[in-house]
Order: structure tokens, then sequence, then C-alpha cells
């Protein structure tokens, strides 16, 4: 058994913050695989098992609010004898960009209250998918930002990585944390597929034409046509002599 726990805070007024953002990518992966079964409570939770590729997994949204989220997780771990290692918590990051991810392993809670209860109960070893808010560059703004709503322009990239997250969810289930982050790094970003890699193919341009490999200075000089020296009159007898005649 895999364990996905998104956190956030329970109820219909909390659904919109930022910090339920872990909420929201647990409830698309849970749409967009029909293999899942409905959200039941238990573990002090809403939980949902189903599969992920070759993986059973059981979805987790702890009901204890986020700073005891660490009592749910816990108590599903203890009773599937799932490990730190086989648990990836997404969660919301404010020292990320909106739009932005990262995955980690272990590590500590960076001032997170859902990730500090965490630790307490099952240790630092389990894997993270952060998930950027973005910061409001004020501490004093920071409880209102996080416990503020998206704005109506935050769907236009906030959609697509819940999406996305749902539609790769088995590579993390399947602990391929790299695939994962590739692909969705891929499907956010797809102008760096065009990148030339080494021993890659050629960068496009935005109509699709090639564009000519980087090159060092002194290779573009080495490459460079050859100067039309003048072959008659003062000029030319001077080269002469400074090139030794030739």
């Amino acid at each position: 058994m895999k364990l996905i726990v998104g956190l956030g805070n329970p109820g219909s007024k909390y659904e919109g913050h930022r910090h339920n953002i872990g909420f929201m990518a647990v409830d698309e992966i849970h749409r967009r695989h029909s293999g899942f079964q409905p959200w039941r409570a238990r573990f002090q939770g809403q939980v949902s098992e189903g599969r992920l590729g070759s993986e059973k997994v059981l979805l987790l949204k702890p009901s204890t609010y986020m700073n005891e989220s660490g009592r749910s997780v816990g108590e599903a771990a203890r009773f599937y004898k799932v490990e730190p290692e086989d648990i990836v918590v997404l969660y919301d990051e404010l020292d990320l960009p909106p739009a932005k991810f990262r995955m980690k392993n272990g590590g500590g809670h960076g001032g997170h209250n859902g990730l500090r209860s965490l630790t307490a109960h099952i240790g630092a070893d389990y894997r993270r998918l952060r998930l950027g808010i973005g910061h409001p560059g004020d501490k004093k703004l920071v409880s209102n930002h996080v416990l503020g709503d998206f704005a109506k322009s935050d769907r236009d990239w906030l959609e697509p990585l819940l999406l996305n997250i749902a539609d790769h969810a088995d590579l993390l289930a399947e602990g391929k944390d790299s695939q994962f982050a590739n692909k969705l790094t891929l499907a956010l970003a797809p102008e760096k597929a065009q990148r030339t890699e080494k021993g890659g193919t050629p960068r496009t341009d935005k109509s699709g034409t090639q564009k000519p490999k980087g090159q060092s200075h002194v290779r573009q000089a080495r490459q460079k046509k050859p100067v039309d020296l003048p072959k008659s009159g003062p000029m030319a007898e001077m080269l002469k002599k400074l090139l030794g005649g030739k």
C-alpha cells in the first residue's frame, strides 16, 4: 500500500484557500482515476482506496485541521504498515512562486505546521511534493495570504498544475519521483522540450525554424571568411614586408 496525502483544512469555509492546494491536488487525482472508491471517513480523515499504475494506493485528506495532520497520517500509516518512503505529502509552499513545484525526500518542516505535525508522528523521511503559492512579500501578510482564496486569475496556472499532477500520479505511486518531475515540467512548460541537450536535436524558434547551435567566440572566429588583401599599391607592399613577403 502507498499513501498519498493532501494537506489542508476541512470544510467549505476553507476549500478555496491557498493552504488547501494539497487537498485540491488529491481531489483531482480522485476525479481523474475512475478506479478509486468514494470518499469515506476513516483515520481521522477522508480516505479513498484505488490503484495508480501497478500500485495499490490510499488517498488521504486529514480532517484534523492542518496543525494536527500527523495524527491522521500516523494512524493510517500504522494500520497499513506503510513506511515513510512510501508516503507522499502534497502541500502549499510559500517559498516557491505560484505554478512552481519541487519534489523532495525528507528534510525539515520549514515552518509549515502541517509538516511539523507529520514529522512528530511518522518521522521526517516521507516524500514531499511542494506546490508553490508565492509569498506576499511581508511576514505580516502571510497569514491572510495563506488563508485567503486563490484569485480568479490563478486559475490559468492552478488548473493545469492540478490536472497534470493527477495525470502523472502513477509515477508518484511507483516511487519514480524524477520521472514525475520531468513529465510535469514538460507538461507545464513544453517550450523547454525544444532546448538543445548534448547530443540532442537542434533548437527551434517560435515558427519551428531550426536555430544554429551555440559556438564559442574562438570557433566563430576560425570559421570567418578570409579577408581580401590588396594585391598591388603601397598597402600591398607594406603588408608584404610585415608578413614576410607572402
